[in-house]
This record gives structure tokens, C-alpha cells and sequence, in this order.
């Protein structure tokens, strides 16, 4: 059973790639986005990608084209170049995950998932870890690399470690629990696999579990069933919805 207490992991729901507009004014994984985060009390989900440098960069797709309209892999290019790249057309650019833990400065809880390439992830946990060695504030890192969830357990960093998953069938459940396996503290699932034997049986062993991503009041239902937070965007938590 885990012994971390993640009490802050579930204290606030957490807004999906910051607290934007779904990309209208505010767009995800930028420093606006999570300035509003914070200024609205939410705990920030948010996308690592490893720069061309060994530089942790938040931004979540492996191309540029849809959050920057450039063609281009975001891992070709260096976090100096992507941080010179507006991002929808606005004037925030690509940040830094050291620009995120500056800002942030441990005022609200910050769940980081690690976007991997199989082969090609090698100094990026490492890359990660270093940076928020130092940090004050809460910190849960995930993915759906189990290598990169792999590397993070054999270092045995005292920030939790989480699966995030998704899937409804036998199959699915195997591999998420051969996951589990490495003493992983929480998992991030897929609101609409839910409920499922995999998530019951880990609830029941004391596993916390947070909900992506929820968008409206069947997804809020659905995690105060079946999970213990959401993570959410395209609403505001601390206003009523209407069906």
C-alpha cells in the first residue's frame, strides 16, 4: 500500500495544461495559463518534452504545427529556439520547466507528465529530477512510458510517482499492472474507462486516483464516484455547471 501522503494531490481539482480557455486567449502549457492556475487556487497538470539541449520544455504534442503553426518536431529544436516560439499567436512562447517552477513557487500543487520516445529519453528523468530537487513545493510526476516511470523508481525520488492510463479491457489491465508493479504511488486514468476492475482494485488498496480529462458534469460525476480528483479544462471548477 502507498505510505505518501497525497492528501494535496486531491485537495483542489487540477486544471489540465494550466487554467486557459481552450486555446482562445489563453493557451495550454503556457505561463499565463498557469498564472490563472494559480491565482484561481488550482493545483496545474502540465507536459514535459525533452529539448534538443536536455532541456525540459512544457509543451505536450511531438510536432510544432498545432500550438505554434510551424511544421517541426519539438524535440529537434533547443529550449533557447523553442522559447522564442509563440504559441497560438499570442505572446507567450514554449517555457522551460524552470520557468514553470519559478513562477508556480510551490503556491499550488503541480502534477508533471513526462512525454517519452522510446530510445531516445536518455538524461530526461535525470534532467528532471535535478531541477526540482530544490523545490518547495508539492510535486507528482507521471507517465504512460512505463521505461520512463522505469527509470524514475530506480532512482527513488522522494516526489510520488504515478501511472497515467486509460483502457476498459483484460489486456490493457496486464500491462497498467505490471506498471504498478514498480511501487508507483497514484494513477491519472481516463474518465470514460471508468469504473473498471483495475481501478477498483487499486482504489481498494489504497492507490489515490485523479480523473483526465473532464469536461463536464458527466465527468465530474463520474470521478466523485469512481476517482478522487479531476483533472479538467473548458469550465471552472468553482462555478455550477448546468447539464
Amino acid at each position: 500500500m502507498p505510505s505518501k501522503d497525497l492528501s494535496w494531490l486531491t485537495a483542489q481539482p487540477i486544471a489540465h495544461r494550466g487554467f486557459h480557455d481552450m486555446n482562445h486567449a489563453v493557451w495550454e502549457n503556457t505561463l499565463s495559463a498557469f498564472a490563472r492556475a494559480v491565482e484561481a487556487g488550482f493545483a496545474i497538470e502540465c507536459d514535459l518534452q525533452y529539448a534538443a539541449d536536455g532541456v525540459p520544455v512544457v509543451f505536450h504534442d511531438d510536432e510544432l504545427n498545432r500550438l505554434c503553426a510551424i511544421p517541426g518536431d519539438v524535440r529537434a529544436k533547443s529550449s533557447v529556439e523553442l522559447g522564442m516560439l509563440s504559441v497560438g499567436g499570442t505572446a507567450d512562447k514554449v517555457p522551460t520547466l524552470t520557468q514553470l517552477l519559478k513562477l508556480v513557487d510551490g503556491r499550488v500543487p503541480l502534477v508533471i507528465e513526462l512525454k517519452g520516445r522510446k530510445g531516445d529519453d536518455e538524461g530526461f528523468v535525470d534532467s528532471v529530477l535535478e531541477l526540482i530537487e530544490d523545490y518547495k513545493g508539492p510535486i507528482a510526476l507521471m507517465s504512460f512510458d512505463h521505461w520512463l516511470l522505469k527509470d524514475l523508481k530506480a532512482l527513488d525520488p522522494p516526489r510520488p510517482v504515478g501511472l497515467t492510463a486509460e483502457g476498459a479491457n483484460p489486456e490493457t489491465f496486464f500491462v497498467h499492472e505490471e506498471a504498478m508493479q514498480l511501487g508507483l504511488d497514484f494513477i491519472s486514468y481516463n474518465y470514460g474507462h471508468l469504473p473498471n476492475p483495475f481501478i477498483t482494485k487499486e482504489r481498494k488498496a489504497g492507490v489515490t486516483v485523479i480523473t483526465w480529462t473532464v469536461r463536464d458534469l458527466t465527468g465530474i460525476d463520474k470521478t466523485r464516484a469512481e476517482a478522487d480528483q479531476m483533472t479538467f479544462e473548458g469550465f471552472d471548477p468553482r462555478e455550477a455547471l448546468v447539464a
